[in-house]
């Protein structure tokens, strides 16, 4: 092992507290909430040392290493430079807030030591992902990530939360699956994995290999874009969001989801640097995420659901900043620097808001607006908070989310302006398909909160306005410092925002622009107000009409009006897994097996069937015979039941062991009983209850992510 050892603690620490709190919590549930908090805090200020130790260097921050030959095979290698950084301190952040907010979210919960042992677990795995330095690295904590993770969904164990949680596991081992797929094709291609090796090593590959590239590209991207929420890849973040705990919600929206795009990062700008054919295919997606997330988010009646469709529509406005970069080519700094602090701002918005969320839930248990609706009133701190990243998302000026957008919208208009591929009616629709996005991002916010903060409820109102003690001192800190924080990202840009985005671009090879960005000057200032007239006019002109009905008691009531059918999980993927590709691979092997199996090899198969079902004769008959002679039974007047060879082995025991104690010390009081029958029924019950939970998706997938970390365990290993 050589290089700086901290970089290593950084993904043990929390590893190895999480198992230190699962043994606390067995003995004491105050005891390890507060080791969570002092673990995730030690956390926090191990990367503010590393900060502290490294600022001031080449681009703003001094770049240092750990390296581990030969573990795992191909070596661990870790790296800290201001992308990263930045990124550790988000996310230590991030998981301080969470665990301290947790204290009282989770206070009738069952199974909470189960999550704290997930929930750091995760953030190691989330360190390991943000620090590592090659593919294969970041690969190993990203499938620990994905596995760890899916407690969270799972945790409420409903029918809901089980199927939600299903998806999630379905979309992160294919996504696992096939991101391995372009991992093992792209070292084949260039011969490495290193973050540092890959540019060059792609640069000189021949012409004639680039689809060969552009396919290991695409097959990462197709791995790293599940985890992202990215369409087509998407379904996962609608179902699980509204399932999953508060805490855990601000986790996988604010950072999980920044795992993925993580990796779309280090793909783009290490294989496709300034390259449009990629950037053209990232720009489609990232416009097709942002556009129908904002859709989705419009339509929804539920609090955290409208959350989780946003986070998509963000992921989207990240993905279009990735896709320009490449289009741009040496010219994106723009493209940059947007995509950096869109990156940001997302994550603490997003902590914000579904904390936020979570104050409401954990005190009303509902999420419905309608039910939902007038319990901020009086609440004016909650108000505050809420209203604060509700401003930053949706672009309103003075606020972060202003900053960034503006950014990414200012390099698509760049791209205008320049030398375009393809018509330039279609980038000027783009520009507009952007603007409306953020005109629904303002009006979706705009519905939640005048629900939630604004009007009143028709019949708890009394009882929402007597709720003064709806939050302890600590949720409260974690909520309000949480938002305090994006105050001077929207206020003071340069003094701020353009310091973050210095710090992280040499990351993705990017440099500064060539004068500085005014950002309250009037073009720039155009676009949002354009998206935020666009706000009002959806907010009015169909929110307030389209999507409110009048109930049977005069009052408007918000009312979901998406579709049932239009749901991609049960119109497209579970058709193709479950039935077309089993049926298409099922035809194959029967052809197979009819017409081009050789008849000696059939001959074979039968003479083995034959002898299989001649030992399996001669087992029946040694049993009958034994059950009729040496094990006749009696009291019991039933078949025996195929299966049920071990309880009626154990029962006859326990029977023999009772027949010779009611002979010797039990005379006296004699047991009365046989286990046969007992134990042949517990049997019985227990085959019925794991075929049903064998057969189903969601466990077929959890052995398969099992089998997975077994394999990555073996390659540590050995």
């Amino acid at each position: 092992m050589t290089g700086n050892i901290l970089l290593l603690l950084v993904i043990i620490w929390p590893m190895a507290g999480a198992l230190a709190a699962w043994l606390i919590g067995r003995k004491t549930k105050t005891g390890r909430d507060l080791f969570a908090d002092g673990v995730t805090a030690a956390e926090l200020i191990l990367l503010a040392v590393l900060f502290a130790g490294g600022i001031g260097g080449r681009g703003g921050f001094t770049e240092t290493a750990f390296s581990w030959p030969g573990f795992g095979g191909l070596g661990l290698t870790l790296k800290l430079d201001g992308f990263r950084i930045l990124y550790g301190l988000i996310a230590a952040f991030m998981w301080f807030m969470t665990t301290v907010f947790s204290r009282e979210y989770f206070k009738s919960y069952r199974n909470r030591n189960r999550y704290y042992l997930f929930m750091l677990m995760t953030l190691g795995a989330v360190m390991g992902v943000f620090l590592s330095d090659d593919l294969y690295t970041t690969f190993l904590f990203f499938e620990i990530m994905s596995f760890t993770s899916y407690t969270w969904v799972a945790h409420e164990e409903k029918e809901a939360a089980m199927k939600a949680a299903g998806t999630y596991l379905a979309v992160a081992v294919l996504g696992g699956l096939v991101m391995l797929m372009g991992i093992l094709l792209l070292y084949h291609l260039a011969g490495t994995l290193s973050f540092g090796k890959l540019l060059s090593a792609c640069e000189a590959l021949p012409a004639e290999r680039r689809g060969t590239l552009y396919l290991a590209g695409g097959l990462m991207a197709f791995g790293f874009g599940a985890k992202a929420g990215m369409f087509p890849l998407h379904i996962w973040l609608p179902k699980a969001h509204p399932v999953a705990p508060a805490p855990a919600s601000a986790l996988l929206s604010g950072m999980l989801t920044k795992t993925g795009i993580f990796g779309i990062l280090v793909v783009t700008a290490n294989l496709f640097r300034h390259d449009p054919v990629w950037g053209t295919c990232m720009f489609l997606l990232g416009l097709a995420t942002m556009f129908g997330g904002a859709l989705l988010a419009v339509f929804s009646v539920d609090l955290k659901r409208t959350l989780a469709c946003s986070s998509m529509s963000q992921i989207g406005f990240i993905l279009v900043g990735v896709g320009m970069q490449g289009l741009l080519g040496e010219e994106n700094a723009l493209a940059v620097r947007g995509t950096i602090l869109h990156m940001v701002n997302h994550s603490m918005i997003k902590l914000v808001l579904f904390m936020a969320a979570g104050v409401i839930y954990m005190n009303l248990h509902r999420l419905d607006l309608n039910e939902i609706r007038g319990f901020g009133r009086k609440k004016p701190l909650l108000a505050f908070c809420f209203l604060t990243g509700a401003l930053s998302i949706g672009g309103i000026p003075l606020f972060g989310g202003y900053v960034s957008k503006t950014l990414l919208h200012e390099s698509i208009v760049e791209y205008i302006h320049g030398t375009v591929l393809g018509p330039a009616a279609f980038w000027k629709a783009s520009e507009w398909i952007f603007l409306l996005s953020g005109g629904m991002t303002v009006a979706y916010m705009t519905k939640l909160f005048v629900a939630v903060f604004v009007e009143k409820n028709a019949v708890r109102q009394k009882q929402f306005d007597e709720m003064t003690r709806y939050w302890n001192e600590e949720s409260r800190a974690a909520v309000t410092v949480s938002a305090l924080l994006l105050l001077p990202m929207g206020l003071f840009p340069g003094a701020v925002m353009d310091k973050l985005a210095d710090l992280g671009q040499a990351f993705l090879h990017g440099e500064s622009p060539a004068h500085p960005v005014r950002y309250f000057a009037v073009g720039n200032l155009k676009g949002s107000m354009i998206s935020i007239a666009i706000g009002v006019v959806i907010y009015f002109g169909f929110i307030r009409t389209v999507l409110m009905e009048r109930d049977e008691t005069g009052r408007k009531v918000y009312v979901d009006r998406w579709p049932a059918w239009l749901d991609l999980e049960q119109l497209l993927y579970r058709p193709v897994l479950l039935r077309f590709l089993p049926w298409l691979f099922g035809g194959i092997c029967r052809i197979l097996d009819e017409y081009l199996l050789g008849p000696a090899v059939r001959g074979f198969m039968a003479v083995t069937g034959f002898f299989c079902r001649l030992l399996d004769q001669l087992t029946d008959s040694v049993i009958l015979l034994a059950r009729k002679t040496t094990h006749r039974q009696t009291g019991i007047h039933r078949e025996k039941p195929i299966g049920d060879h071990l309880a009626y082995s154990l029962g006859h025991f326990l029977d023999g062991c009772i027949h010779i104690a009611n002979g010797t010390f039990l005379r006296k009081h004699p047991i009365q009983k046989s286990y046969v029958r007992g134990l042949v029924e517990f049997e019985e019950e227990t085959i019925r209850t794991n075929r049903i939970i064998t057969g189903s998706l969601s466990f077929a997938l959890l052995l398969v992510c099992v089998g997975l970390l077994f394999v990555l365990i073996y390659l540590l290993f050995v």
